[in-house]
């Protein structure tokens, strides 16, 4: 390797490397030999797939160009969860870990908290406790119960004694919980008394559990079973106390083994084990957090299910630099109290709370009366001029208008992120302007232990998911039954295919749907649709599954057209619906209840309940009017306007079956649960226009 053309290369590699403050957007600079190992592209840079042949299309974030970054290039020991951890109880001892809110006299108070010193001491103590009842080593742990203190616990415990954590969501069900217990063959249940009394209630079903654990539960008033079952029930206390009496040394994993099996709920069969590494979840934060400053005086707010990979791998991060983490009381309307009370500094969500955020912040400037309405419509083009010009925008409009604003969410966030699905670049830019700290959006699965690609800090431009983490390459590679290729002009256009350390390993005992997504150069194919934009931005532009052709040959994005839709001050969801044997696209939206009847007030129009409402025919027209509005301000094409809507009282909701826990339209199943609206809007539109049906 020591040879002169080794030499000679990584001299011509230093070349292109600058310092960050020499430039603080490219971190790569014009070199004439550039060509020979990748050209620059802003954040982005990008490589042939082949060293020798092949397109040159294969982007890597310009912060890593020669390496994927797979362990925190500050602390390259840490290989595990466990090694992040105990470093983290080290570092971090005295400081503030895990808080949750005491409820005192019924009424809820202060967070009180609990130290990474504690923490660790807790973890040691499950742990042990596990060990004292037998239960061996690599064995599967799942954990049914919402955020709290004790799931971290629980996961910091699995890591540190090699045993594999496995969520059990809520909100899947008892009959996914059920499955999963048995594919995973789970041998220990942490959960809840409401939990228990549903496993109790299948336990014949569940051979492999031998114990469970109750949380919260109270010695004395938890079942015992009859010995015959071979299942001990115990409380979280008990097996706490019996694991300090009888402490064990750890038993440490390696980074290539089993941290948790990670079941992600399908739109449609039976959920799916994704399997992820120590590795995983290390190269994944290191990569993602390459750039970042956080510290012990940041404090994050909890309420996003742990359950999914988003605040997973958040909490990894967490640990990492030391963060304080609040929960929230466990109830999502109560989560603006828990905000204000905790006062964070970053906050996560997903595009359906900003949503809300958006229209509640402007739904209460409407109605503040005229002069205020015109000072924060003045104040937010001032601020946003100057955001848009480069410049510091005047300090004024924040204590005229925008404070009282930032204290909704406490007062003191300096970071929104957005994840899950797309963000709207007018909310995001609206975050901005209202919140005054840094908004970015992420793009990630579960199958890439989290993120994909980030916006990058300084990055002003919206409507994209940035540039790829330094974590993982990406490519698009080309679907012509959609006709995106890579020859499409202005911007190349392609499935979005991943490759790195932060690839899953498969899904667990199931080598067909593995060998689906993941091909044979370790390239995963994620099902979505993405193009690339100047600077090396990466954008979502369509799903591979869920496209359909109208009669007429046009291909749908449902999703795209649904999220245009959701601005309508009207829908609080929307299904939109298609198929080959028709021309045109109708939606059935489950309406924002108070926003319909203010409008029904406002028309004098008077109805016994709501769901007459949703059926009043005038009704119908206004939201279709309103939503024809909001398509042509988004330049919808022609066929992607819904030409006729139907109006639900009800939300779409995971105990109607129509959403995912990942909040996504389970379209197959909405399909069914709407057939007769769908078949009525249909035959309705075709009395008016003749050559709606093409059969």
């Amino acid at each position: 390797m020591d040879s002169a053309p080794a030499q000679r290369r990584l001299k011509a590699i230093h070349g292109h490397l600058v310092s960050a403050a020499d430039s603080p957007t490219a971190h790569l600079r014009q070199n004439p030999t550039a060509g020979e190992f990748f050209s620059e592209q802003g954040y982005s840079v990008v490589l042939p797939e082949k060293l020798r042949t092949g397109k040159w299309n294969v982007y890597r974030s310009s912060r890593s160009p020669l390496k994927l970054v797979s362990r925190f290039p500050d602390h390259p020991e840490i290989g595990t969860l466990h090694d992040n951890f105990v470093r983290s109880v080290d570092t971090f001892r005295d400081y503030k870990y895990l808080g949750t809110r005491n409820r005192v006299d019924g009424t809820v108070g202060e967070y009180k908290w609990m130290t990474f010193g504690e923490a660790g001491t807790a973890r040691s103590a499950i742990g042990s406790g596990l060990i004292y009842y037998g239960i061996p080593k690599g064995a599967c742990v799942g954990i049914y119960f919402i955020n709290r203190p004790e799931w971290l616990i629980v996961d910091h415990a699995c890591a540190a004694y090699s045993y594999i954590s496995v969520p059990l969501y809520d909100t899947l069900g008892p009959d996914a919980v059920r499955y999963i217990v048995n594919h995973a063959a789970v041998q220990v249940i942490f959960c809840v008394s409401q939990t228990l009394n549903s496993l109790l209630s299948f336990l014949s079903e569940i051979p492999s559990v031998r114990l469970i654990v109750v949380v919260g539960g109270i010695d004395g008033h938890i079942p015992s079973l009859p010995s015959s079952t071979g299942v001990q029930v115990v409380t979280y206390s008990n097996l706490l106390n019996q694991g300090s009496s009888n402490l064990q040394p750890f038993s440490p994993p390696k980074p290539d083994d089993v941290a948790t099996i990670c079941y992600t709920s399908g739109t449609t069969g039976t959920p799916k084990g994704a399997v992820l590494t120590h590795a995983n979840f290390i190269a994944n934060v290191a990569g993602t957090t390459m750039d970042e400053k956080f510290g012990p005086s940041d404090v994050y707010i909890s309420y996003l299910p742990l359950a999914h990979i988003y605040e997973r791998t958040n909490q990894v991060m967490i640990v990492h630099f030391g963060i304080a983490v609040g929960f929230y009381q466990g109830d999502n309307l109560k989560l603006m109290d828990d905000l204000a009370a905790l006062r964070p500094t970053i906050f996560c969500s997903v595009p359906r709370l900003y949503n809300r955020i958006y229209a509640g912040i402007l739904n209460a400037v409407k109605t503040s009366g005229v002069l205020r309405e015109r000072l924060f419509n003045a104040a937010y083009n001032a601020k946003r001029q100057a955001l848009l010009n480069g410049k510091n925008p005047s300090p004024m409009w924040d204590r005229l208008v925008f404070n009282k604003i930032k204290a909704k969410l406490g007062g003191r966030v300096r970071l929104m992120v957005s994840g899950a699905s797309p963000l709207s670049p007018d909310i995001m830019e609206f975050l901005k302007i209202c919140f005054g700290g840094r908004v970015t959006e992420g793009y990630g699965m579960t199958e890439t232990s989290c993120v994909i690609s980030c916006i990058d800090e300084g990055d002003n431009l919206g409507g994209h998911v940035g540039s790829p983490n330094p974590a993982c390459e990406v490519k698009l590679v080309d679907v012509p039954e959609m006709n995106y290729t890579s020859d499409d002009q202005p911007y190349p256009r392609g499935e979005i295919c991943v490759r790195g350390p932060i690839i899953f390993q498969g899904y667990y005992k199931d080598e067909a749907q593995t060998r689906e997504v993941i091909d044979e150069e370790g390239w995963l194919h994620t099902g979505d649709i993405g193009t690339w934009l100047p600077g090396g931005r990466l954008k979502i532009i369509d799903r591979k599954k869920n496209i359909f052709k109208l009669a007429q040959g046009e291909y749908i994005a449902p999703e795209k057209i649904e999220n245009v839709y959701v601005k309508c001050k009207f829908v609080a969801q929307c299904f939109v619906y298609g198929d080959s044997l028709n021309s045109s696209l109708v939606a059935v939206v489950a309406v924002d209840p108070d926003v319909l009847k203010a409008w029904a007030a406002s028309e004098g129009i008077t109805y016994n309940d709501i769901s007459q409402l949703c059926n009043d025919p005038r009704a119908r027209a206004a939201v279709l009017a309103d939503m024809d509005a909001v398509g042509q301000e988004a330049q919808l094409r022609g066929f992607e306007f819904v030409k006729a809507v139907t109006l639900v009282p009800e939300p779409f909701t995971m105990e109607n079956d129509l959403l995912t826990p990942t909040f996504k339209i389970k379209r197959p199943q909405a399909k069914e649960y709407f057939a007769k609206a769908i078949s009525d809007m249909y035959s309705e539109l075709s009395k008016t226009d003749p050559n709606q049906k093409t059969l």
